[in-house]
């Protein structure tokens, strides 16, 4: 178990992660670009490696900036990388992997030939950072506030015509429980998936039945008139396997579909909704 957990980006799923962990007693520290609160800033170098120096467990989420460098391991690498702290992980993406024309892909494939080749190159520098890190491959997020049932409550889901379309995707507790059981496993790269790749469609038109609407109309690409980040999204297909996380990790998916996840969901937001009534 974590004592003293490091989060250099603390967004969506760290949050979680740290939620889950001062639930039993980890003392975590959280590193955000402007801090406030009970977070530091990331340029404040003194306290963030300060926090370095302390922690047992360290993670990084921040993913590369504009300019392509990943700013964690720039400013503070090898402060990580001479620290004592016994486990080390990084928050990678699925997207290193690239177009596969949907076939399925497992950490030993090639990385590095896609839209996110600043990522892939993030990836391998944390792989190199030091012996024993733990590198999760991530595909589409998911949990409460970011899901697909959200998209169709707000009117922002979209269905786009392309058949052959294949993504994977990820419940953030269930990223949250593969992070905590690296902590007992052994290091290296994991994809960290669900069990079920589907279309992105057909993801909408079940959160369409569950809300009890109809679904939006299926349009082109350039009907849909997306921004340019999630117009690249569908320009890359494939099936993302899990089965390593399994099997060293000892990893169990909560939610091994989209389908439980979002029944989920959709529980917790109508309790949440009859008690505001009240």
């Amino acid at each position: 178990m974590a004592k003293e957990m490091l989060i250099l980006g603390l967004g969506y799923t760290g949050a979680r992660l740290a939620k889950a962990l001062q639930a039993q007693g980890c003392t975590v520290t959280g590193v955000r670009r402007t801090g406030g609160g009970d977070t530091l800033a990331f340029d404040d170098a003194a306290s963030v490696r300060a926090a370095i120096g302390r922690a047992s467990h360290i993670l990084s989420s921040v993913p590369p900036d504009a300019d392509g460098a990943d700013p964690v391991l720039a400013r503070y690498g090898a402060d990580i990388a001479a620290s004592g702290a016994q486990w080390v992980g990084y928050l990678s993406s699925t997207g290193v992997y690239g177009d596969v024309g949907g076939a399925w892909v497992d950490e030993s494939a090639p990385i590095g030939t896609g839209r996110h080749s600043a990522r892939a190159e993030a990836d391998l520098g944390s792989q190199a950072l030091r012996g024993g890190i733990s590198v999760f491959r991530l595909p589409g997020i998911y949990g409460p506030g970011r899901s697909a049932l959200d998209r169709v409550r707000e009117g922002r889901a979209h269905r786009i015509d392309l058949p052959d379309q294949v993504f994977s995707r990820v419940h953030v507790d269930d990223i949250v429980s593969a992070i905590r059981a690296s902590f007992e496993g052994p290091p290296g790269v994991y994809n960290i998936a669900d069990d079920a790749p589907c279309s992105q469609n057909t993801v909408i038109e079940y959160a369409c039945r569950m809300a009890g609407v109809a679904p939006p109309p299926l349009l082109s690409l350039e009907e849909a008139n997306l921004s340019p980040m999630a117009r690249a999204f569908y320009a890359e297909n494939r099936r993302v396997a899990n089965g390593r996380a399994k099997r060293l990790l000892r990893w169990q998916l909560r939610y091994p579909d989209y389908k439980s996840g979002l029944v989920v969901l959709g529980a917790g937001q109508r309790a949440w909704l009859a008690a505001k009534a009240v």
